[in-house]
């Protein structure tokens, strides 16, 4: 399917790896410019030099979001460089997973201040951009944020937040022209997802074979995601073909969330 992006410009924040690197790629695979944003400088030289050999233009901006000014920053640095913004993708950000009594005040900040804030951040600074462009916000949060764990409650109140923040910038986004969405992922084949199999493995005194049939078995799905699936899902977002999708949150999972 033709989807018409082939020129426009997107900032993918979190691009270094996993399911950022996937969203990047596939982008610049339809013809999009992709500005890559990430902490490690490395891993962003790859990415970009991966994104090149579609013919498309790679632009690598190492910072940290969870600094108040990096957002802005970044977000100027794209439309200067690549001479305007149609697409945000918010996907930086890992919070911490562990028992609830001994989470820090400094664990729940740093993991709002990354993924919470800097979401917020981007988006404030990107909206004068995507308004002029008619363009669209994705936020990448977590199916943590729709069914609670004992184990994830930071993450899964942060991916709580970002869903209402979906809700009230689409609201805006109605009257001013910008699509605001968000995906909740399931559990998808990443870096991330080979060291939760290694624990498991672990944990369980078990084969990672077996360690993957036993979380299969746990998440009542038949199988894990690929990065490839959550970026086609966002190029399409990209386009004008599903303009009327608004404010929705997408729990890309597998089936493995059951509530409504």
């Amino acid at each position: 399917m033709e989807l018409g992006i082939f020129g426009r410009v997107a900032l993918v924040t979190g691009a270094s790896r996993g399911l950022g690197r996937a969203i990047a790629l596939r982008l610049a695979q339809e013809g999009m410019n992709v500005a890559i944003v990430a902490r490690d400088k490395s891993r962003l030289e790859d990415v970009a030099r991966e994104i090149e050999t579609h013919a498309v233009q790679a632009l690598r901006i190492e910072a940290d979001l969870s600094l108040p000014d990096a957002a802005s920053m970044a977000v100027e640095t794209v439309v200067e460089k690549l001479g305007g913004l149609n697409l945000l993708v918010n996907n930086a950000g890992a919070t911490k997973r562990g028992d609830f009594l001994e989470l820090t005040d400094a664990d729940w900040s740093e993991s709002f201040a990354l993924k919470f804030f800097g979401y917020v951040r981007m988006a404030r600074s990107a909206w004068p951009h995507l308004r002029r462009s008619r363009g669209a916000i994705v936020n990448i949060g977590g199916i943590g944020g729709r069914t609670g764990e004992a184990e994830f409650t930071i993450g899964g109140s942060v991916n709580a937040a970002i869903g209402l923040l979906t809700k009230a910038l689409a609201d805006r986004g109605v009257a001013e022209g910008v699509r605001v969405l968000a995906i909740h992922p399931g559990t998808f084949e990443t870096e991330r997802f080979a060291r939760r199999v290694e624990r498991y493995s672990k944990d369980h005194g078990v084969a990672a074979q077996d360690a993957v049939k036993g979380m299969l078995k746990e998440h009542r799905i038949a199988r894990f995601g690929r990065p490839e699936e959550l970026a086609a899902l966002i190029a399409v977002i990209a386009s004008d073909q599903v303009e009327f999708l608004q404010g929705a949150i997408i729990d890309l999972d597998g089936g493995q969330t059951r509530t409504v």
